[in-house]
């Protein structure tokens, strides 16, 4: 009876790495992930009869603030296949970004990219991270995703490309990489 005992035992340890629950998809989900590579050019523009980017919270300091620290900052900027705010239309960065450092232009950005044509159409891209506008190339994590973006995770690298210091108005290279399915 202990031999039984023992061998079942022994027959059931070495068994037991073989016999472990499996998700089938998993694998098969996994092996379809993708990796993108997208760039496109996003227009701040604050100024004008027109803006896409909008104070619409401050603190009462935020005006002797060196960095702008308290403004709150929703936008709707458009994303551009080209520098030129005239060229082709990709899609539009919707959210919000935020003054968020008292020693540096440090903003925290919260915004989607919303594709408007291509492959990509309805398709949606979320960053969420720190941006410190005055270096030269920044790096912000991609959170998620919708359509073809689905279960997205990746980073952008932002540089301006230019900035006029009296208005505010601003041109900013988004490259995108984005591991989705």
């Amino acid at each position: 009876m202990l031999n039984s005992t023992l061998l079942s035992t022994i027959l059931l340890l070495l068994l037991l790495p073989l016999s472990h629950a499996t998700n089938p998809d998993h694998h098969h989900r996994r092996s379809h992930e993708k990796l993108s590579h997208l760039r496109f050019y996003w227009h701040d523009i604050v100024s004008g009869r027109n803006p896409t980017a909008v104070t619409v919270a401050q603190a009462t300091t935020t005006n002797a603030s060196p960095t702008g620290f308290g403004a709150v900052v929703m936008i709707d900027d458009p994303l551009t296949e080209s520098p030129e705010l005239g060229s082709r239309l990709v899609g539009r960065a919707q959210g919000m970004y935020a003054s968020s450092d008292k020693e540096a232009v440090g903003l925290i950005m919260a915004m989607n990219f919303v594709f408007v044509e291509g492959k990509h159409n309805g398709s949606t891209l979320t960053v969420l991270g720190r941006n410190e506008v005055l270096t030269e190339t920044r790096e912000m994590p991609v959170v998620g995703g919708s359509g073809s973006f689905r279960f997205a995770r990746g980073y952008v690298q932002a540089r301006t490309h230019w900035f006029d210091m009296n208005t505010g108005d601003a041109t900013v290279e988004y490259n995108v990489f984005v591991l989705h399915h």
